[in-house]
């Protein structure tokens, strides 16, 4: 199958973060065997999706993981002219689905190139690692990494991450974590505003110290060039508050990011915010004894990746992409979770970031052809 039939098949299933995989999952299971290479799976607890890895090639110290997920973000109430879950060639050389970008793109690359994979005589090995629930938090990865590293006797040396890149090695990527704040104060009229505690004034607190927190981090000169912003940032998305406007509002819940700069802890920046709300509630519950902060994570953290230009992978990547200049990048990926593993890691892969969630997502075909020739560069640079 070439790269453009597997991605009309891996479109086909509309997986979202968080939903069950396996259908996709199974699909990809079942055509990697046909070529009688063994996969190994990593559920969940519940049995209802599950990571994916194989390798193709000797049990030689020295291989080359390659990474992406099987799932994508939803199209509820996007414009789509196309049906979003059907491969549609444009004429205008692209290709029109949701998942042809992020990242099933490269899947397809990938699993397109393993003919020729299985009958090379590699010198050292592939391995191919699909996650699920990347885009609700790269949920699963730390725990495929593991599996990876506890399931072969070699180690993988070089991890190639390959969200869309425009073929341009990426080596470095901002951390994230995703909060939700809950804010309970006590009802009242809003004459007693002096009496009472307001969860909308104590958000707004809570929310300039989040901002405020940011420039500082500014001023403390915690600047990396390399990003756009160039320092962590901090940012509330969503609030729902209040039932009246003269009604003092008893309860509030705000959700926030933080996206850390490789010199930046997310952890850190946590726990001083947290120190914050233990401050403010000793202080208010002199007027209502009840009142309380909590904060929730919706993910754990996804640490930063910081790959060094003198890496070994960065000139490894550069002698497989014709683009030269590295560069980073301010989204998530799963890179970080593989380098923390252990693997010098780079993010490559064909498409743009820019039409990654968005209505009428497509990938060039023409990027899509050097997704292929990287990987085929990649196997005869193993051979």
């Amino acid at each position: 199958m070439t790269a453009t039939q597997i991605l009309t098949k891996l479109v086909s299933f509309p997986v979202l973060g968080g939903d069950s995989n396996l259908s996709i999952m199974n699909w990809i299971k079942d055509y990697i065997e046909q070529f009688d290479i063994e996969t190994y799976l990593v559920p969940n607890e519940e049995g209802t999706k599950a990571s994916l890895h194989c390798r193709i090639g000797p049990a030689i110290d020295g291989g080359v993981i390659l990474s992406g997920h099987m799932d994508v973000v939803p199209v509820e109430g996007q414009d789509w002219a196309t049906d979003p879950f059907v491969l549609t060639d444009g004429g205008d050389g692209r290709l029109y689905a949701r998942g042809s970008c992020d990242m099933k793109g490269f899947l397809a690359c990938c699993l397109a190139v393993l003919p020729k994979m299985s009958r090379a005589i590699l010198k050292k090995p592939i391995y191919f690692a699909f996650s699920y629930d990347e885009e609700i938090g790269c949920l699963s990865a730390p725990e495929l990494v593991e599996h990876i590293k506890s399931t072969y006797t070699e180690k993988p040396k070089y991890a190639i991450i390959g969200e869309p890149s425009m073929m341009q090695p990426i080596v470095g990527q901002k951390g994230i974590c995703v909060i939700e704040t809950i804010v309970n104060g006590s009802a009242g009229h809003s004459s007693r505003i002096r009496q009472e505690v307001s969860a909308i004034h104590e958000s707004a607190r809570l929310i300039i110290w989040l901002e405020n927190k940011m420039n500082a981090l500014v001023e403390a000169g915690r600047i990396d060039d390399r990003f756009t912003p160039p320092h962590s940032s901090l940012h509330v998305g969503q609030i729902n508050a209040g039932i009246a406007p003269n009604v003092i509002a008893d309860k509030s819940l705000f959700k926030w990011d933080v996206r850390v700069i490789p010199q930046d802890v997310t952890e850190d920046i946590i726990a001083e915010f947290e120190a914050y709300c233990q401050e403010r509630e000793s202080i208010l519950r002199e007027t209502f004894p009840g009142f309380e902060i909590k904060n929730a994570q919706h993910h754990p953290p996804v640490p930063p990746l910081d790959t060094a230009e003198s890496d070994d992978a960065v000139a490894f990547i550069k002698s497989l992409t014709p683009i030269q200049e590295t560069g980073t990048v301010a989204y998530a990926a799963e890179a970080g979770q593989f380098s923390n593993g252990g693997f010098q890691s780079v993010i490559c892969g064909p498409g743009s970031i820019a039409q990654a969630h968005r209505a009428n997502e497509f990938i060039d075909i023409e990027q899509l052809d050097m997704g292929v020739e990287m990987i085929r560069k990649l196997v005869g640079k193993l051979s």
